[in-house]
């Protein structure tokens, strides 16, 4: 998820704006490898001060597997794409093409939710489809995206019916990953940001037929105020949280500010928690740094409802920390295993081994270039 106006005022600068769809993390030690694994296709110049950085930190945190996720994080030629096909511009010879091209369907196991209209394929091997551009009064036949994106939603489980919020829904491929799934009584997309809600409204309109956008809500409301708005008033609510987006920090381009968006990196578990937890619920603690955000979230879910937080960044701080804190903090949630999801497509996947079961972290491994990806599910009792 990229960083909205709340949290852009914690750093310099945005980030480029195609920035979430890309791989953005880690490198190989020395400059030289660096430089030779960035050659190819993709252009890409690492960061040095950020490398070093990640260096130090998943290291710390992922101990030996650290180096081989900083190897495909720093090969742009091993990255992968996933192809999120269109149920409402369904195209049999697009099917065709891709088998001939060596792609097949992804989860493919046997999973607790998995829609028979939700079809991503993908590749072992690392390549790109075309993209297709947007052309008024025309449905995208696909989406292009990072397979591990379409976790968090099938974490989610929205069935027909029930009324959803995506709280940081921009630009709107996990929303349009929900709509492949399930047809939500009300669906309600977010995003404060002027430029980035554009872009989410295009994106709606690209894939969603006309009698079905006009149902969809989007709007641009503070994140955190839209629990006080609509107390209680969701079945299910995603939280893709602003968070470092470590592959495109990996990437900066400028060296000062990438030395102050590190500096200034703790601050995203704060507003993280802001997302999450609520300084006026009497249910949660009264810790001041739990305000706004995951607060809002849980205020807007209806009890019994179920909340997926997801990050795309590997950084402990911004994942588990945050769900641990809230679980501590707040009496009306509760962890949601999620253990079969993970086991069902770990064929497809790498997933870091030492999580708690309501909690998956992707690590991108080559052949398997997905991630980084967090995803961790509640309830509300």
């Amino acid at each position: 998820m990229r960083l909205p106006p709340a949290a852009a005022r914690l750093l310099p600068a945005p980030l480029h704006a195609g920035a979430g769809l890309w791989p953005r993390r880690g490198a190989a030690r020395p400059s030289e490898q660096v430089e030779n694994k960035t050659k190819g296709k993709l252009q890409k110049q690492i960061c040095q001060v950020v490398l070093d950085h990640f260096e130090q930190q998943y290291t710390a945190e992922l101990g030996d597997k650290w180096t081989s996720v900083r190897d495909v994080l720093t090969c742009p030629s091993c990255w992968q794409y996933a192809i999120l096909l269109n149920k409402f511009s369904q195209s049999a010879e697009l099917e065709n093409t891709l088998r001939v091209k060596g792609y097949h369907l992804a989860f493919r196991g046997t999973l607790p939710y998995l829609p028979r209209s939700l079809k991503c394929y993908i590749s072992r091997t690392p390549r790109r489809f075309p993209a297709q551009k947007h052309q008024t009064g025309k449905l995208k036949e696909y989406y292009l995206l990072n397979a591990a994106s379409v976790l968090p939603v099938l974490a989610l489980e929205v069935k027909d019916g029930e009324d959803v919020l995506d709280l940081c829904a921009a630009p709107g491929g996990k929303s349009v990953t929900i709509l492949q799934c399930a047809y939500p009584g009300q669906f309600h997309c977010n995003e404060y940001d002027d430029l980035r809600s554009r872009w989410l409204k295009q994106t709606m309109e690209s894939f969603i037929p006309d009698p079905l956008v006009n149902l969809i809500t989007v709007s641009k409301q503070d994140g955190r105020q839209i629990g006080d708005f609509k107390p209680e008033s969701y079945d299910k609510v995603l939280v893709d949280a602003p968070c470092s987006n470590d592959r495109s920090w990996l990437f900066s381009s400028d060296t000062q500010q990438a030395k102050l968006r590190l500096i200034q990196r703790k601050e995203l578990s704060s507003l993280q928690f802001q997302l999450l937890s609520s300084r006026n619920n009497s249910a949660c603690g009264k810790t001041p740094h739990l305000s706004g955000l995951l607060r809002s979230a849980i205020k807007a879910l209806r009890p019994g409802g179920s909340l997926v937080y997801s990050t795309c960044t590997l950084s402990k701080a911004e994942n588990g920390d945050v769900i641990n804190l809230i679980l501590k903090s707040c009496a009306n949630v509760m962890p949601v295993d999620i253990s079969e999801m993970a086991k069902a497509v770990s064929q497809e996947f790498t997933f870091l081994c030492d999580t708690q079961q309501h909690e998956l972290l992707v690590l991108p491994e080559k052949g398997k270039a997905w991630g980084p990806m967090y995803v961790a599910k509640l309830k509300k009792i």
